[in-house]
């Protein structure tokens, strides 16, 4: 194993995946983490036992995300100290500045998308005032995060999905190696009376349809177990159904059990990158109610270990998923779903991430 290695990422704030595959990475490999701030006691830095923390934190948007940007291209000097630096996010590629001698590795979760594919999206998402600056942050960060990308000696996506995106708005070409699931942290623990969605509520992850749908069933329980942007505009539009319940963001074991114990998990994201949500639902046994396209038609078995939505759904499509997704329809498909969270295993996503170190992928 490499130990003369460092693994960036831009931030820990929420459970989200590439926080967790940075952490993996980081330990599996024996290497340091590093990363532009955490919030208080996170778990995916708690067992690592050197880390950088460039205390880079902001709650003012578009500041936060240029104080991160020009602190990861600032403030990195330490990279010199290592042989191999492995960067995870939007902002650390700027960090390539301070580490000319040595081997640069991109773990690619998708080129930024308010950038490149949903521009037009986060800028509809933003009050007219603000869309100057993020027009000017874009300004700043594209030709930056590109000089940058140019100069890394491999690129690695973390599916098909991205490796496309990578070669439509980078031109370079990138080699896959899936995330990994911890399938040991999600297992089968019953099945209780609900089904669950996971994805961080902000716009792109849908999850406003997902309500929708339950409030047209008010004989399906739903429960949100996550937090973001959206939160107080998904508990207003739930209007204090009885069947629709929001936790906010829990603790992993609290999030294990609620996984472990659903019916089935719904998951559907605009053309998502890869997601790791499905996979931690099947490797707890669980299927999931998916949308056909992005990177859950590379993790999603329609039929076997779950449903595929069409991409242009409709709240309707999701009642009628939920209603063929029935608790016995849902068990019978348990086995096909840890089978398939295996082909992810985190051993394996080590295995792959030190031949590319190597040279040997």
């Amino acid at each position: 194993m490499s130990t003369n290695l460092i693994v960036l990422h831009d931030y820990f704030e929420s459970l989200e995946g590439g926080g967790r595959l940075s952490s993996i990475l980081a330990q599996g490999l024996n290497g340091t983490l590093g990363y532009g701030f955490a919030r208080s006691s996170h778990p995916f830095i708690e067992n690592i036992p050197k880390t950088y923390d460039l205390k880079a934190h902001s709650t003012l948007p578009l500041w936060r995300q240029f104080k991160l940007a020009r602190t990861f291209s600032q403030q990195t000097q330490f990279l010199a100290d290592y042989e191999t630096v492995i960067y995870s996010g939007f902002y650390t590629p700027l960090a390539i500045s301070h580490h000319q001698h040595g081997q640069n590795i991109l773990y690619c979760h998708t080129p930024p998308r308010f950038i490149y594919d949903q521009r037009d999206f986060y800028l509809q998402q933003l009050s007219p005032p603000l869309r100057p600056l993020l027009h000017a942050f874009i300004n700043y960060l594209q030709p930056r995060y590109e000089t940058a990308i140019a100069q890394m000696d491999v690129i690695v996506a973390n599916s098909h999905n991205v490796q496309k995106r990578i070669k439509k708005y980078l031109n370079k070409d990138a080699v896959i190696v899936h995330p990994p699931c911890n399938t040991t942290d999600f297992k089968w623990q019953g099945q209780g009376d609900y089904y669950l969605s996971t994805a961080r509520l902000d716009p792109l992850k849908r999850v406003d349809k997902i309500v929708n749908a339950f409030l047209k069933m008010p004989d399906k329980k739903l429960i949100v177990a996550s937090g973001g942007t959206e939160l107080k505009k998904l508990q207003r539009l739930a209007n204090n159904a009885h069947n629709i319940q929001f936790t906010n963001w829990t603790d992993e074991i609290t999030l294990q059990k609620l996984i472990g114990q659903a019916i089935a998990t719904i998951y559907l994201p605009k053309d998502e990158d890869f997601g790791m949500s499905p996979l931690e639902s099947q490797a707890a046994g669980k299927p999931v109610i998916g949308v056909a396209e992005g990177g859950l038609v590379e993790t999603i078995l329609p039929e076997k270990t779950g449903l595929l939505l069409p991409p242009d759904f409709s709240i309707d499509n999701i009642c009628q998923a939920v209603n063929k997704m029935t608790p016995t329809y849902a068990a019978s498909l348990r086995e096909n779903c840890q089978q398939q969270a295996q082909k992810f295993d985190t051993a394996l996503f080590l295995e792959k991430m030190q031949a590319v170190i190597s040279g040997k992928f």
